[in-house]
């Protein structure tokens, strides 16, 4: 069997079309819902994807009035979900930003124990000064702060997980032992951003790490990825833009010492499938009527950093906007809708329509079949490892995806009929990552022949 495709599903309440909740068939009251979310991960599951994945932020998400915008903490979310599942990968997102390494390492390694190895982190640095006055300050640190703040996050993180050997347990209740002390080690971390003495109080989960997701694309979030991230998340709309990335964090990851296959890359897609084209097109155009325009500018005058009443909605965007270097936010989707919208030649409304459906993620309309053939030419064509799934509603748009898409995948020998491992990274198919510690080999003095050989069996 040749090289296969990873897919993972963005579940984002009713779907990533901001005016998908509007639809009759919407639930607008399922951000907050179990059982709706049990539904779509078990359809995931069903149909052998790789992972589902919730975003966040420490701040409401935009205009309340807009769309749904509540957030249940996705790690609490993703522990429910592991206890109604066997198999799929659980990914959340969580800021380097708004959180300190002691207690993030630990929710992810506890998650990782109770889901079998099924744990993944989406590692955000938080744009935005709406989440920095939640957290006491006036506004976002700088960019490059943020980034540096994450590296050194990362590296107390590694540190914890590491912080027990494999064979640390040994439940030798005989010898009244429980763990040998000379295979826990403390962090003993002191830093520029953070002071991490002890060891972690979960021994090393399943996995050793959880899958360590990226989603920036901007020059500092692809230095980032390049050094830590196994798979990228990534907004790319046309396929050129897609290889370019592609190659460049995969040669980033290289210059870094790293196998470049153990780095995925998966841009975004926001299907919308009809058994027609023409019907298709139908939907398609359901969903952008019902857009609130006056809304959607608010939003885009936030990311543009420009007030509202400069963006004339049958105009396009004015010549002096800000550069990406003035940027302090979230710098890559601020060149990509700049770029979309001169490249295009796009108006305000047109704009909107075009960012109303992805947020800038490749949106692709069609049928079924047409889906599968843009999916495989970027896959075959150096631009995608796979692809981060964004049903623009849901569930009906991951039922059709999974029923009329994935066997055309399938036929072509592109995508698993069954899972062939059971944790995220086996999925992924990524190593276990080793211990960067050299645990003492010798066993603690005093200790029986019966701890021996229970330490021996644990190990």
């Amino acid at each position: 069997m040749g090289k296969q495709l990873h897919f993972n599903l963005f579940i984002h309440d009713t779907g990533h079309h901001e005016a998908s909740w509007r639809l009759p068939e919407s639930d607008p009251a399922a951000d907050l819902d179990l059982a709706f979310h049990q539904r779509l991960t078990r359809i995931a599951e069903e149909a052998k994807f790789d992972s589902v994945f919730l975003a966040d932020s420490p701040s409401l998400w935009g205009d309340p009035s807009r769309r749904p915008s509540a957030k249940l903490e996705p790690t609490v979310l993703l522990a429910a979900l592991a206890a109604g599942t066997s198999r799929i990968g659980l990914i959340a997102t969580a800021s380097t930003s708004y959180n300190e390494p002691y207690n993030l390492a630990r929710r992810f390694a506890s998650l990782d124990h109770l889901s079998g190895g099924r744990a993944g982190w989406n590692i955000v640095t938080t744009a935005g000064d709406a989440a920095a006055r939640n957290f006491g300050l006036e506004g976002q640190p700088l960019h490059r702060t943020r980034y540096e703040r994450a590296a050194e996050f990362l590296e107390v993180s590694t540190k914890l997980w590491d912080s027990w050997a494999d064979g640390a347990l040994v439940a030798d209740k005989e010898a009244g032992v429980h763990a040998r002390p000379d295979r826990v080690r403390p962090a003993d971390h002191r830093g520029r951003f953070f002071r991490v003495e002890g060891a972690l109080n979960v021994r090393r989960s399943p996995q050793a790490y959880p899958l360590l997701v990226q989603a920036g694309s901007s020059e500092d979030g692809k230095e980032f990825a390049a050094r830590w991230a196994e798979a990228v998340f990534t907004a790319q709309p046309t396929l050129a833009e897609g290889q370019a990335f592609y190659a460049d964090v995969k040669r980033r990851a290289v210059a870094a010492g790293r196998d470049p296959e153990h780095v995925k890359i998966l841009p975004g897609i926001v299907p919308v499938i009809g058994a027609t084209e023409a019907e298709a097109r139908e939907l398609e155009a359901e969903l952008d009527r019902l857009i609130r325009p006056e809304y959607a500018r608010e939003q885009l005058a936030t990311v543009l950093k420009v007030e509202p009443e400069r963006l004339r909605f049958d105009e396009q965007l004015p010549a002096d906007l800000p550069t990406e270097d003035e940027v302090e936010g979230a710098k890559s989707r601020y060149t990509l809708i700049v770029d979309l919208a001169r490249r295009e030649h796009l108006t305000v409304r047109q704009l909107i329509g075009r960012l109303g459906g992805g947020r800038g993620h490749r949106t692709f309309t069609g049928t079924p079949v047409q889906v599968a053939d843009t999916i495989q030419h970027w896959f075959e064509h150096g631009a995608a490892d796979g692809f981060n799934v964004m049903p623009a509603v849901l569930p009906s748009g991951l039922e059709v995806f999974v029923a009329e898409v994935l066997p055309v995948l399938r036929e072509r020998g592109l995508f698993r009929t069954e899972y062939e491992g059971t944790t995220l990274r086996e999925h992924y198919g990524l190593p276990r990552p080793g211990n960067q510690y050299a645990f003492a080999e010798g066993f603690t003095e005093g200790i029986t022949e019966g701890f021996v050989g229970a330490a021996a069996g644990s190990a």
